[in-house]
């Protein structure tokens, strides 16, 4: 049985889930809705899309869509999915799920108590190396994680390569609180604290978070954008098995255009996992190779989209990963990383739910 989908906000992103979706077989795209009508209209004509609608109300009093993609803006996540939970709606989620971890978590009980398919597009659970550097994790092919170290490394505030952030809003709301934003903590950090949870298995007990915001014009503004969110982040972590580490992640990391790194030390061996939004590398240090500190290659058979596990979640009615608790805990480090910043301290994260 086809199952019929509405997407929620025409950005971007949007175009991706469309031309993803849209080839599953069994996916429907049945509606497109946004703000700015005509907007949906020519996003619903580019992508063979039934119908389009210029609220979400309008689109619930149709009603003729069985699961909604929420691609608007990161504070509208939180109202928007809420009420298509209280319609019945089955939601896949842009990052982050909402702004602080308190919605989120309302959310996440809301789509459970609901018993509603619930998943959160965090994209680099579409690099096949992380899938593959989990399994090998799990399966003890390392021994016990020991140290790990991750970053998520952007230039675009030193490098034109995607437009000139001093000009083009579709950058500069990203440097602004008053526009949304909570920084590179906020936009990226949820990736590479995803990418080391998943990745190694275990949870962060505990984090001391350092955040940077750099002089960028004149008087820090740029016409209506107050450049004031943190550009910088750094981070001493220790996981729940005792393993030390550090996360950090920059948009002044010059020469890097968007990549995540992570390498898992443990007693048996280390691997090294290297991702961007189109690729991912897999290398391994184990058995004899110990000895000579030497590296190989590993083959990583190609992992499903989370697009198409959202699918599959629907077609199934077995939730899929990642889902909005996942999510909501991951926030709940972004949110305490603030708190640290501020004390100045290492502080403990109030257990309740396995990230891996």
């Amino acid at each position: 049985m086809s199952q019929r989908l509405i997407i929620l906000g025409t950005g971007a992103i949007a175009h991706r889930h469309a031309e993803v979706f849209g080839a599953i077989p069994g996916i429907v795209l049945a509606g497109a809705i946004d703000t700015n009508r005509e907007r949906a209209r020519a996003f619903a004509a580019l992508h063979g899309v039934e119908a389009s609608f210029g609220s979400l109300d309008d689109a619930l009093e149709w009603g003729a869509f069985d699961a909604a993609v929420n691609a608007t803006p990161d504070a509208a996540h939180h109202s928007t999915t809420l009420s298509l939970i209280a319609a019945g709606k089955p939601v896949f989620c842009e990052k982050p799920l909402a702004l602080n971890h308190g919605d989120a978590l309302e959310m996440t009980e809301s789509a459970e108590r609901a018993g509603l398919i619930n998943m959160v597009n965090l994209t680099y659970r579409n690099a096949h190396a992380i899938q593959m550097a989990r399994r090998m994790v799990l399966a003890g092919e390392i021994g016990d994680v020991r140290h790990v170290e991750a970053s998520y490394l952007q230039s675009w505030l030193t490098g034109r390569h995607w437009g000139d952030w001093r000009t083009d809003e579709r950058w500069l709301w990203r440097l602004s609180s008053a526009h949304g934003s909570k920084g590179v903590l906020g936009d990226i950090g949820i990736h590479i604290l995803d990418f080391l949870t998943f990745g190694t298995g275990l949870d962060v007990a505990a984090l001391h978070a350092r955040m940077r915001t750099f002089d960028k014009a004149d008087g820090g503004r740029i016409g209506d954008y107050r450049l004031d969110v943190n550009d910088s982040v750094a981070m001493t972590v220790e996981m729940d098995n005792g393993a030390l580490g550090v996360v950090h992640m920059s948009r002044y990391a010059t020469g890097n255009l968007n990549d995540l790194n992570l390498v898992i030390h443990g007693t048996m061996g280390a691997l090294k996992i290297w991702a961007n939004h189109q690729d991912s590398r897999l290398s391994a240090c184990t058995g004899a190779d110990i000895d000579t500190a030497s590296w190989r290659m590993v083959d990583c058979p190609q992992t499903p989209r989370n697009e198409h596990r959202f699918a599959l979640a629907l077609m199934s009615g077995e939730n899929g990963q990642p889902d909005f608790r996942h999510a909501a805990e991951v926030q709940k480090l972004l949110d305490l990383a603030f708190v640290s910043d501020a004390q100045g301290r290492m502080l403990p994260v109030e257990p309740s739910h396995a990230l891996g």
